[in-house]
C-alpha cells in the first residue's frame, strides 16, 4: 500500500480483496523505485533493524535490504508481499534473507515494541477513525535512539487538481502524526510539506508531499 496512488474512487473499507485485486490487476503497479523520501532521509542512517509499513511490491525494503538493513516488510496484500519476495530473490546476494515479508491488517495490528531503528510508512492514507491508532502504533515499534518516517501526500494536492482519491477523510497533516508522540519522548526532526513532480493519468502535476521524521530519546 505504497507509491502514488491513482484517482480511483476507493471503497470504504480498503481490505485485503481490494489490494489483492489491485495488484492482480497489473504485472506491477508501482515504479519499482524506492519512495524519494525515505532515500533522502534514511540513505545516512546505520543499518539496523527497519518495519517497512505498506510495503508494496518492496522497492522500499529492498532498498534498506541493500543497504545493510534488516527489514520486516508488511503489507495487507498477500500478492503484494509475494511479488516483494520474488523481487528481492531477483536482486540476489544477501537482500532476500535480510527481509521478512509479513501480512497483516494495519487497522488491527499491534507491532513488536521498542524493536526497530527505523519504522516507516510511506504513502498510507487510513481513513481518520483509525488513523491515530496507526500513528501511536509506529511510535511504539520505534526503539530508543530510533527513528519514524511518515510520508503521505499532502491535502493541499485535492486543491490543485492532481488526481487523488476525491476523500478528504484519507488525507493528514504533519499534527496527526506529532500527536502520538509524546515530547518528552520524542524531536521532531522534520515536519514540512514538500514539492514535486510525478506523471499521473497521462499527465505531470506538481503535488505536494507531507514528511514527518521524529527521532526518539535514546
Amino acid at each position: 500500500m505504497t507509491g502514488e496512488h491513482a484517482a480511483d474512487s476507493l471503497p470504504e473499507e480498503m481490505g485485503e480483496d481490494f489490494w489483492n485485486e489491485r495488484y492482480r490487476s497489473q504485472e506491477r503497479i508501482w515504479s519499482g523505485r524506492p519512495n524519494r523520501h525515505l532515500v533522502a532521509e534514511a540513505a545516512d542512517l546505520e543499518p539496523g533493524r527497519a518495519l517497512d509499513v505498506g510495503s508494496g511490491e518492496g522497492a522500499d525494503a529492498i532498498w534498506l535490504a541493500e543497504r545493510g538493513w534488516r527489514v520486516t516488510a508488511l503489507d495487507i496484500s498477500t500478492v503484494a508481499l509475494d511479488r516483494g519476495a520474488a523481487h528481492a530473490r531477483e536482486r540476489g546476494g544477501e537482500v532476500p534473507g535480510r527481509i521478512t515479508w509479513k501480512r497483516a491488517d494495519v487497522t488491527r495490528w499491534s507491532p513488536d515494541k521498542d524493536a526497530f531503528e527505523l519504522v516507516t510508512s510511506q504513502f498510507m492514507h487510513l481513513r481518520e477513525r483509525w488513523r491515530a491508532r496507526f500513528f501511536a502504533a509506529l511510535a511504539s515499534a520505534v526503539a530508543p535512539g530510533g527513528e519514524l518516517l511518515v510520508v503521505a501526500h499532502h491535502p493541499r494536492d485535492l486543491e490543485g487538481g492532481v488526481p487523488r482519491p476525491p476523500d478528504p477523510d484519507l488525507f493528514y497533516t504533519g499534527d496527526e502524526v506529532a500527536a502520538a508522540l509524546p515530547r518528552e519522548e520524542w524531536t521532531v526532526l522534520a515536519d514540512e510539506v514538500r514539492s514535486g513532480t510525478a506523471f499521473l493519468d497521462g499527465e505531470t502535476h506538481t503535488v505536494h508531499d507531507l514528511v514527518v521524521r521524529a527521532r526518539r530519546e535514546a
